[in-house]
């Protein structure tokens, strides 16, 4: 079953947000289905960051709707985002780097067991485990501490956490922006890999090399406007750089 048979995950319909007089969206509306990476591009200013704050519930919309799975959406904050079954990986990770792998697969959501309610390190250590194996991300240890792992453990790291928990969608907000070539193109597998966990998948990249390399299909923003949804394989850079410059 390919991506378009499945119904839309997340409907986004009119979606319009203004800073004082300053609009960041313009009347955006989107699709986002499961099993599939879309990607979003655009320059600096192109309101990508603004557009992913929204989907997880840092920012309201000024108008427009949401839906997940046909059903109206609106998150009063990110917890409410994340308990519709959405999680974001951002560029900064948001780890604990004090903390071992494990405990950063559970933060703010710990297993505890018992009366008293004590963590069970054991099945916090068994699932993380099982989650880094399925996704093929490699650390020595998911005891080890965050602060000895490298920038790529550490970002597969944050993508499985949220594959984890995720339900419906994952944001990720340039999950490689900060890595090297070697280690870019671990994280790229792992990306690949949520396909067939028939979870969405909106990419936001720099790089359309990337885009190119992961996406389905290719949503283009230019200051805050949205120029064209087009499919990976029916378009070329060529056309997508024309689309976020404005430049024929």
């Amino acid at each position: 079953m390919t991506a378009a048979t499945y119904a839309p995950v997340l409907s986004l319909k009119n979606i319009h947000k203004v800073f004082g007089g300053i609009v960041a969206i313009e009347n955006l509306s989107l699709d986002l289905r499961s099993a599939e990476i879309l990607a979003l591009v655009g320059d600096n200013g192109a309101g990508k960051s603004t557009l992913v704050k929204i989907i997880s519930g840092v920012y309201a919309p000024t108008s427009g709707t949401m839906e997940i799975d046909g059903e109206s959406a609106s998150f009063g904050d990110a917890s409410a985002a994340r308990s519709r079954g959405i999680e974001v990986v951002y560029q900064d990770l948001a780890l604990a780097d004090q903390q071992p792998v494990y405990m950063n697969m559970f933060l703010g959501r710990e297993l505890v067991n018992g009366p008293l309610r004590l963590l069970d390190r054991r099945e916090m250590i068994s699932k993380t485990r099982a989650l880094l194996d399925q996704l093929d991300v490699h650390v020595q240890s998911v005891r080890a501490s965050m602060r000895d792992l490298s920038g790529g453990q550490r970002q597969g790291v944050a993508i499985a956490r949220a594959t984890h928990w995720a339900r419906k969608l994952i944001l990720l907000d340039e999950p490689t922006a900060a890595l090297g070539v070697a280690e870019t193109a671990k994280v790229e597998k792992t990306i690949s890999g949520l396909r067939e966990r028939n979870l969405a998948i909106l990419l936001v990249s720099h790089s359309l090399d990337q885009v190119f390399r992961l996406s389905d299909r290719i949503c283009v923003l230019r200051r805050g406007v949205q120029i064209g949804v087009r499919r990976t394989a029916e378009t070329d850079k060529n056309e997508i750089v024309s689309m976020i410059t404005g430049v024929n």
